[in-house]
């Protein structure tokens, strides 16, 4: 490492406040280098700011005569002698008088070091004095104007700023400089430019590729593009070549935690990031103390994260016990672990340290609130809010004003209103940061979620009836979560909050999606279990709701303290008629401890669950209407006067006089509920619920439209928003009044523009009125004003209804007229508009094109489907719904133009999703498929589908009876390439690569075979044995036969002729120039040669860059990688597809790719994760004779011969019994299993086709033989 870099690299850790790597990268210089003024100074500066004050001292006093470090070296003194316990005035007053002395005739060396030194202080403006004043005497150095470039850049100043990037580049004409270009990297960064950044920084990386900064930089830059999976590579070969480096583990430990949810790896890795701090950093409390701060705040409260984070802020304590801000800390660590008199006291230590720290008063009053100190609170929050203006707004300070405001049941739009303000304040304070370290720090996800559970509590308790409009509060807690989960989605707290948004808005399939995400990752989910539950009760699916029932009491025995666990119990049992059991259990319920205390919560092993007042209210109502059900109305006017006594006073009392008001509606009092109703003021919680409930009444029970929509006026007018106007407008649809509701809504629009729901409420209350031009007038007017793009669609559909076909052809046109998309949201959308511009060819008449644009949506549709697998799985189902309806369109019209060879295709791929996307069910299938060739046996396209599912449903052997049929058809099918194209099939799947070839070669020149059998006559040529390409665990086995001058001269024959083949080739997709390009690098890469493998790498990466899950060229980076023996990357790159959801269209790519990983995994004996990938081979291809090979050489490895053998049996049937290395393999381990027969069976079947096979017969036949006469 030259001098110019070591010093870059001694600069960055001061930066970074790194001071003991300060001093170890200058002592390793030293040793290296021999002794240097510039370095002794570093190692001094980085002892004085570790906190090791007379040691910097005394290294200072030996170098303050060296002239390039003089006037560096007497300002540390001078900083050194004040940070001293006793610090010596005389020695700074020499000190001073000496510097001012030296300054006026310092050289540019002295000056440019003391610039530095003044920087890394943050004295930014005394240290542009010194860096000015050097570039003067020394005539523009290049050194500083790198230094007043750095100096522009960290100062703030955006008049500063924008002067950097001149000096880096001046600086960099003198040729690359590591610094320089470090900066340059930072400028483009602060930009928020963060792939010219990483452009840069890649570009530090070819120059210098030992330079540990620059792949730090890159893999935060990584994070900042939003690409996790290069940020970890990155983060990976970052470890490999330092293992303790702290960006790295703490990066890793983060992806665990946000990214995947897995606590126990993150906690794993951070228990190894403390590891390392101590041994590398065991004085920095900063840095032990910012260590803590993401991983709290987004591990969900999680008890093993909470221990480690609390560790470091307690060890930054312990370090600088007269921090305030670090008591602070401590304190809010407690509250996170619901430890608040502890919470208490460290807020108290903070302020006798720093009375003036706003955020620890914060935390007190924090702390009040939740020990129901109202007085006190209010006290200290009034005194705040004098104070507010001065230190600016804060969203803690905000959110302690709306709990407050709710704990004394103030307004709840007074509340509502306090809940925004957070979040607007919250939100404003995020703006500019990158996705990275300090982003999770700011976005605080756990106070997001405090957040949307005081909004929770003012919801409704009971999920929207269909039809009507769900509360608006939950969709602005849908919005906040989304945001919390696209950053965080390992954070199950989160996804649970938004199935419970979905259940509440009555989007119901939503829930149960999100609840089966949080399931499959933590099946000890309680909550989710009873919410789950609630969900099927929702759909009046009674079986799967107690299964989940009986799951969640499985996985925590102590649920059986939550009321809600027995409400649900209890609904489920009334749904099936059994009331008397629902009024016991709910009885059962009411007696619960925390049943009986408002603020109790009944504590389980390590963890509490919490019991709400909205829960408690339910369980009694819920057996007020169980009594009344069965009859027992005196016994349901008792419940429900106790409900009052209970809940007298709070939010919920309201909830009680709605079900009081349900009950005298039952025994035919509707003149009592209403006169119960009408009590109900504006300043009372549920207002808008009550007036909803009279507006019912009035319309079942009085017939009364009049005093129907009465109710929701006077809502308007009380309470105007754009809710209350859509219900207004909801109410007069309801009424079949659909000119004024279109009056309201078009008021609620004007208030809340954005709102598409209110738009297209218009458009269909137009067209109700049967007032169809004004619809499209509206519609019309609507996309044209470029905020309601979305409503394209209704337009065109609209159009299409009034057989106004090129209008409705216009409107679609124009709105898929865009550059390429890239956004999912966008990739539907272009789907949607291409199969109903089908259906309006179609309409038209127009067939042909109604195909084209089918078979568009098609190609997109392929993509939405891979990019839902990783970025919307609960979108997943809906999505392979509409790729199967795509496909039996396309198949439908293919039908009517009689292409009846094209209709089966589709329909086919029709039918595989349909059935092999959910079940890979292949018995229906292949039912289906064999039904078609009892009637027309030269189907080929059917024929070849069937070949197919066969293999993967392990059937080969009945191939040959669909052959023979075929042949028996017709005279000319040994004349037809559709025959020689599936014959060739059936070969290439049972180890026949030869004749495969053969008949490949006679149905290479078709138009509708060709390009298929070309296809696969490459991938013959190039792996004609069915090889793992990059694959290790069999490489040697074969060691002598592999490494033939025959055998190699085979491979450069055969490599040859794919070469020839491709240019057959004549893609007509875009899909299609892209698998072109990718069996062209297979090619480069079959010969092995370096400089190949690598041209075929980069090609591989480019594709992966355009299209992020591309898996073809994914694999083909693994394999590559294998290729150049980097193990670790090809891993990575596996590991990606490996999480991957499988789909048909890359079902052979996928196998390839487990096959790899388990390669790698048994070669470093991790045997259970190999074996888990080989089954997940033979789920999807039950003919895969390759993992069957794996797994017998597990088993063999692990001693299990008759387990062994029976695997190799399976590769060795399904391999037509054509490979000897099976053979081998099979036999011997027919011999360890004392099989002496089967051995010599065996191997006189290898030796016939391969006499000369190596060891087999000294090794396995002889001995065998030897066996058997002893």
């Amino acid at each position: 490492m030259d001098a110019e870099v070591q010093q870059a690299l001694l600069n960055y850790y001061c930066q970074e406040g790194l001071f003991q790597h300060v001093r170890a990268a200058a002592d390793e210089a030293l040793a290296r280098l021999g002794v240097d003024p510039v370095l002794l100074f570093y190692r001094a500066y980085g002892a004085l700011r570790a906190g090791d004050v007379q040691e910097s001292i005394r290294q200072l006093e030996s170098i303050k005569n060296k002239p390039e470090v003089s006037l560096c070296t007497m300002m540390a003194l001078i900083y050194a002698h004040k940070k001293s316990p006793n610090p010596d005035r005389d020695a700074i007053l020499e000190l001073d008088a000496r510097l001012k002395e030296q300054r006026k005739t310092a050289g540019q060396q002295a000056l440019y070091y003391a610039g530095l030194f003044l920087w890394h202080l943050g004295r930014e403006d005394k240290a542009r004095e010194y860096a000015d004043r050097m570039i003067k005497v020394s005539g523009g150095s290049k050194e500083g104007l790198i230094l007043k470039a750095w100096l522009d850049l960290t100062c703030g100043k955006e008049t500063h700023i924008k002067k950097a990037l001149k000096y880096f580049d001046e600086a960099l004409q003198e040729g690359n400089d590591v610094f320089a270009l470090l900066g340059k990297a930072q400028y483009f960064e602060v930009r928020q430019k963060y792939s010219g950044a990483l452009e840069i920084v890649n570009q530090i990386i070819a120059n210098f590729p030992n330079f540990i900064p620059a792949f730090i930089k890159k893999m935060k830059l990584q994070l900042a593009l939003q690409d996790w999976e290069q940020t970890i590579e990155t983060a990976h070969r970052l470890l490999q070549k330092d293992p303790l480096n702290l960006e790295a583990i703490r990066m890793e430990a983060l992806h665990h935690l946000c990214r995947g949810g897995n606590t126990s790896e993150a906690s794993a890795r951070l228990g190894d990031l403390i590891k390392a701090l101590d041994r590398l950093e065991p004085r920095n409390s900063d840095l032990f103390c910012k260590m803590a701060l993401a991983f709290s705040r987004t591990c969900g409260r999680n008890q093993l994260i909470l221990q480690h984070t609390q560790t470091l802020v307690q060890r930054a304590f312990d370090l600088a016990s007269d921090n305030a801000e670090f008591a602070t800390e401590l304190g809010y660590q407690m509250i996170l672990q619901g430890k608040v008199n502890e919470a208490q006291k460290w807020y108290k230590t903070a302020m006798t340290l720093d009375e003036t720290s706003v955020s620890a008063l914060t935390g007190i009053i924090h702390c009040q609130l939740i020990q129901g100190q109202l007085e006190d609170a209010e006290h200290q929050l009034e005194f705040l809010n004098e104070i507010q203006q001065s230190i600016g707004k804060s969203g803690e300070l905000s959110f302690l004003h709306a709990v407050l405001a709710m704990k004394k049941h103030k307004r709840q739009e007074d509340v509502f209103a306090l809940l925004n303000d957070v979040l607007d304040t919250h939100f404003s304070s995020l703006h500019g940061f990158p996705l990275g370290v300090e982003y999770f720090e700011k976005l605080n996800p756990d106070f997001l979620l405090e957040i949307i559970r005081e909004y929770l509590n003012f919801c409704p308790s009971q999920p929207a009836s269909p039809g009507q409009s769900p509360s608006p509060l939950l969709k602005h807690c849908a919005s906040v979560l989304e945001t919390v989960v696209k950053t965080v989605p390992g954070l199950q707290q989160a996804v649970f909050l938004i199935a419970k948004v979905k259940y509440l808005s009555g989007d119901i399939e939503a829930a149960h999606r999100n609840l089966h995400y949080c399931l499959e990752r933590n099946p000890s989910y309680a909550d989710a279990h009873l919410l789950m539950a609630q969900v099927y009760l929702a759909q009046n699916n009674i079986k799967l709701c107690s299964q989940s029932l009986e799951l969640c009491l499985s996985h925590n025995f102590e649920v059986r303290e939550h009321p809600v666990y027995h409400l649900i119990k209890a609904q489920t049992q009334k749904k099936v008629g059994e009331i008397a059991e629902a009024i016991k259990t709910l009885q059962m319920a009411r007696n619960l401890p925390g049943m009986r205390k408002p603020t109790a919560s009944s504590k389980t092993k390590g963890k509490s669950i919490e019991i709400d007042a909205s829960d408690r209210v339910s369980v009694f109502l819920e057996l007020v209407e169980a009594h009344r059900l069965n009859g027992e109305p005196h016994e349901a006017a008792i419940v429900i006067q106790d409900a009052m006594n209970e809940f007298s006073g709070t939010p919920e009392e309201i909830r009680v006089v709605i079900a009081n008001a349900d009950l005298a509606i039952a025994q035919g009092d509707v003149k009592h509920a209403l006169t119960m109703l009408r009590n109900i003021t504006l300043e009372q919680p549920y207002f808008v619920q009550v007036k909803e409930k009279m507006a019912d009444i009035y319309l079942q029970y009085r017939k009364d439209k009049k005093l129907y929509v009465a109710c929701y006026s006077d809502l308007v007018e009380k309470l105007p928003s754009a809710h209350t106007l859509l219900l207004l407008g909801d109410a007069y649809m309801n009424i079949q009044e659909p000119d004024e509701a279109i009056e309201v809504y078009e008021q609620a629009l004007k208030k809340n523009p954005k709102d598409p729901s209110l738009a297209s409420k218009i458009g269909k209350a137009l067209i109700k009125t049967h007032n169809y031009s004004k619809a499209i007038s509206y519609y019309e007017a609507a996309v044209r004003s470029g905020q309601q793009n979305f409503l394209c669609y209704d337009l065109a559909e609209l159009l299409m209804k009034l057989k106004q076909y090129e209008q409705a052809e216009k409107v679609l046109q124009q709105a898929l007229d865009h550059e390429p998309v890239n956004e999912l949201s966008s990739l539907m959308e272009d789907v949607r508009y291409q199969v109903l511009l089908a259906k309006i060819y179609s309409k038209m008449e127009t067939i042909d094109r109604a195909i084209v644009s089918l078979q568009q949506a098609r190609e997109l549709q392929g993509r939405v489907l891979k990019r839902a697998q990783v970025e919307q799985l609960d979108a997943v189902p809906a999505q392979k719904q509409l790729a199967a309806e795509i496909c039996a369109e396309i198949a439908k019209h293919s039908t009517a133009q009689r292409n009846y060879e094209k209709a089966i295709k589709f329909y086919k791929e029709a039918l595989v999703h349909y059935l092999m996307f959910r079940k890979q069910d292949y018995e229906q299938a292949i039912f289906y498929f064999q039904q078609l060739l009892e009637r027309k046996p030269d189907n080929y396209a059917t024929l070849s589908r069937l070949i197919d599912l066969l293999r993967r449903a392990g059937k080969l052997e009945e191939v040959p009876r669909f052959l023979s049929m075929a042949e028996k058809h017709s005279s000319r099918t040994k004349l037809e390439p559709g025959f020689h194209y599936c014959k060739g099939l059936y070969l290439w799947y049972t180890g026949e690569p030869n004749d495969a070839l053969r008949h490949f070669n006679k149905a290479r020149k078709d138009s509708d075979w060709g390009q298929n059998a070309v296809y696969n006559m490459i991938e013959i040529c190039l792996n004609p044995d069915n090889e793992t390409v990059g694959g290790e665990v069999f490489e040697n086995l074969d060691a002598d036969i592999g490494n033939s001058t025959e055998k190699q001269e085979s491979v450069q024959l055969a490599v040859r002729t794919a070469g020839n083949l491709l240019k057959e080739l004549k893609p007509q997709t875009i899909q299609g120039h892209i698998q072109l390009r990718i069996m062209e690098n297979y090619c480069l890469m079959a010969t092995k040669q370096k400089s190949s493998v690598e041209q075929a790498l980069n090609t591989f990466t480019e594709i992966v860059v355009a299209e992020k899950d591309h898996i073809p060229a994914l694999l083909g980076m693994a394999t590559a990688y294998m290729i150049l023996k980097q193990t670790p990357r090809a891993r990575n790159q596996l590991k990606r597809i490996s999480k991957m959801s499988w789909n048909p269209i890359d079902a052979e790519d996928f196998e390839k790719s487990w096959l790899l990983l388990a390669d790698i995994y048994i070669q470093s004996a991790k045997y259970d994760m190999a074996g888990e990938l080989l089954k997940r081979c033979l789920r999807y291809n039950r003919s895969c004779c390759k993992a069957y090979e794996y797994m017998g050489y597990i088993m063999e490895k692990e001693q299990a011969y008759k387990d062994a053998a029976m695997n190799y049996e399976m590769a060795w049937k399904y391999g037509n019994q054509t490979n000897p290395t099976v053979g081998y393999r099979l036999a011997f381990n027919y011999l360890k299993g004392k099989r002496y027969v089967d051995a010599i069976d065996v191997c006189h079947k290898v030796l016939k086709v391969h006499p000369n096979y190596p060891k087999i017969r000294k090794e396995i036949l002889d001995k065998a033989r030897a066996c058997l006469r002893n």
